[in-house]
């Protein structure tokens, strides 16, 4: 069948001459030439593509798209004009046209920018066929292929089908309550629930009566009974997130739990038992946590029977293209944007940004970049200030490098040098002051922290 092209001009010669133009490509063209009634072509015809002129009696071509873009989100719009404009391209853009394209008609860019619209179309009803046969939610899903990733999802695969109890560990944003959850839908208790509580973000005086409920009257404003989360939990899976920000108190009553299946609840005299498996996160150190005193040694190796570890965005750099395209399509199919592109600098410029919010951090950007710049394909000259430190400056001119050096080296390992050696002399200037040399070298505190201390610095 062939696509169906609906062109929008109050000029004749426009229409015939677009006309002419694209069923010798070999589309089936219609015409409107104002605004009401492309509107009710756009219903009759059900087009493939739209060429729309800003200047119409009637409603304006901006109108007609705003109505196009609300009535039909997935149709590629190209705007045309004889008045065109910077500004006025933007401003069609913004408001989610396809493109734009100035009079007098070029036959090349005609050509050119419907192959794309009709290819861009095609991928739209392909990704929505696809959707209605799997429907999947890339945040429930680890995503990449990268080695440590791939590594990740085998011993997910290993351990998910088993009893046993599962410590993962990573920093923020890396996506340990997914890990958890996959575990959890691979589990033979996947037709149960799974409770998550994240112990960092509960009070001291309230994490017990979550935790393990509470009676009515046990303290003011318990005015009714309340079940807790290992109740709750019961047959299926508790997910303690944050394991590390629970106070010592409340770690010893938890361990007891652990070790018997047994509580009371806040205010009670019976013991309940349950039957719950235990999956535990922290993006804490639980080591240096326990030589210092805030984290119990035999809760520690009570929970942590099975250590899953989930890699930084930074150790999975190569993985970046893919989390784009992803968060991409879930974020247009939500909220309707326009899908966006990064040039191949742009990605190459991402993938060496060090991301201290890994993966959390990325979705926020994206996000970012969809609000501002959807439809488009995003350079590197228009990625926030914030990456510009992570923009190749050229060769580094070192006196004392012996090229024959650099001979049988990976890049993973020429950079973690280079890396070594910048820090090493930048602490040195800074006396040993993370905080300076962060703000000095545009690093978040926290990341500087554990990158001097994966790259064993002294400070």
């Amino acid at each position: 069948m062939k696509p169906v092209i609906l062109v929008v001009d109050d000029e004749e010669d426009i229409r015939l001459s677009l006309k002419g133009i694209l069923e010798d490509e070999g589309r089936r063209v219609v015409a409107a030439s104002h605004g009401e009634e492309a509107l009710q072509m756009l219903h009759k015809e059900e087009p493939d593509i739209v060429f729309l002129d800003i200047w119409l009696p009637g409603k304006d071509g901006l109108q007609v798209l705003d109505a196009v873009r609300r009535d039909y989100q997935e149709l590629p719009v190209i705007m045309i004009s004889g008045h065109g404009n910077i500004e006025t391209a933007v401003e069609t853009i913004k408001k989610g046209a396809f493109d734009f394209i100035e009079k007098p008609l070029s036959l090349e860019k005609v050509v050119v920018t419907t192959n794309k619209a009709l290819e861009f179309r095609k991928l739209q009803i392909e990704n929505r066929d696809l959707r209605s046969r799997v429907k999947v939610d890339f945040i429930q899903e680890l995503t990449g292929e990268t080695e440590a990733v791939r590594y990740l999802k085998n011993q997910i695969e290993i351990v998910a089908p088993t009893e046993a109890w599962v410590l993962i560990t990573g920093d923020n944003g890396t996506g340990k309550e997914i890990v958890a959850r996959s575990l959890h839908k691979k589990s033979r208790r996947a037709k149960k629930a799974m409770i998550a509580i994240n112990c960092a973000a509960i009070p001291e005086e309230l994490i017990e009566s979550e935790l393990f409920g509470h009676e009515k009257g046990s303290f003011t404003g318990a005015d009714k009974p309340h079940e807790g989360k290992f109740e709750l939990a019961h047959k299926g899976t508790l997910f303690l997130d944050e394991i590390g920000d629970m106070s010592l108190k409340t770690q010893a009553k938890i361990l007891r739990i652990l070790q018997e299946q047994t509580f009371e609840k806040v205010g009670g005299k019976t013991s309940i038992k349950v039957d719950v498996r235990v999956i535990a996160a922290s993006n804490k150190d639980l080591f240096q946590e326990i030589r210092e005193g805030r984290f119990r040694e035999d809760l520690y190796y009570r929970l942590n029977v099975f250590p899953l570890h989930v890699p930084s965005l930074e150790e999975r750099a190569e993985d970046i293209p893919v989390l784009l395209d992803q968060m991409i399509y879930s974020f247009c199919q939500e909220h309707g944007y326009h899908p966006l592109s990064f040039s191949r600098e742009a990605v190459q410029i991402l993938k060496q940004h060090p991301w201290p919010g890994n993966v959390r951090e990325l979705k926020n950007f994206v996000e970012r970049m969809l609000i501002i710049h959807a439809g488009q394909e995003v350079q590197a000259s228009q990625l926030p200030p914030e990456f510009k430190q992570s923009r190749p400056s050229g060769k580094i001119s070192n006196p004392d490098l012996d090229e024959n050096a650099i001979d049988g080296v990976d890049f993973k390992s020429a950079r973690a040098e280079f890396e070594r050696l910048f820090l090493s002399k930048k602490i040195q200037d800074y006396q040993g002051n993370v905080s300076r040399l962060a703000e000095a070298i545009g690093l978040e505190r926290s990341y500087l922290h554990r990158k001097l201390k994966a790259l064993d610095i002294e400070y």
